[in-house]
């Protein structure tokens, strides 16, 4: 028999619909103060808060469980200074010729520019990959909804190190292939996004507009 295919009774949490209410209550609460911050303390984080939050990642769903992704976490200073250099030629082709005007202008608030001195600063850096095929035996496997099930990993990544206590920023220059140069990634993966990770400074600003989001009738409908 192929043991991939026996089943076993689902272990479910049966809850009552006060303990449902309060959870998702609370949740709530934790995960809308999550921001995305780009000054970060030069603190060591303990590498098992990491790794905890990249099990939880592994954990998400994804087509037929071919699981799609690979994390690289980057906390050697020379690489992520390589990374910082790639990062900042490609920004700065972003910036003085590829943006359109109107982007430029939505980037105001946030000052963002070309330098990007968090990819040092930070303590980990978390390169995802997206895989968009498997090798196996010496063959390629197709892999299934494959930004789908990289997308919901990456958000289930950031939920989990925003509720250890951890700030980010999704940062995705473009292009990103330098990170296979770099990382020595095969060429069936794709870099989806570099998380940043660490503790923000003290004196650590974010824009006022950023905490305001939409309401549920703005983002939600009902049939």
């Amino acid at each position: 028999m192929n043991m991939e295919f026996i089943t076993k009774k689902l272990d479910f949490s049966n809850q009552t619909i006060t303990e449902m209410k309060l959870n998702s209550k609370n949740f709530y609460k934790l995960v809308k103060k999550r921001r995305s911050v780009r000054d970060f303390k030069k603190q060591k984080i303990d590498f098992e808060i990491i790794k905890n939050a990249v099990l939880a990642a592994g954990t998400a769903p994804n087509g037929a469980n071919l699981q799609p992704w690979h994390f690289v976490i980057i906390k050697n200073k020379s690489i992520k200074k390589k990374i910082r250099i790639a990062a900042e030629i490609e920004e700065a082709e972003f910036y003085e010729k590829k943006a359109p005007q109107e982007w430029l202008e939505a980037l105001k608030p946030l000052g963002t520019d070309k330098n990007k001195s968090f990819l040092e600063e930070a303590p980990y850096l978390i390169a995802i990959f997206e895989k968009k095929y498997s090798v196996k035996n010496n063959k390629k496997v197709k892999n299934y909804y494959v930004k789908e099930s990289v997308g919901i990993a990456t958000g289930i990544l950031i939920s989990c190190l925003h509720y250890a206590g951890l700030s980010m920023l999704t940062h995705t220059p473009s292009p990103m292939n330098f990170l296979n140069q770099i990382l020595k990634r095969p060429i069936n993966e794709k870099p989806f996004v570099l998380l940043v990770v660490g503790k923000p400074k003290d004196d650590c600003e974010i824009p006022v507009y950023a905490e305001k989001k939409k309401t549920f009738s703005k983002i939600t409908s009902i049939f």
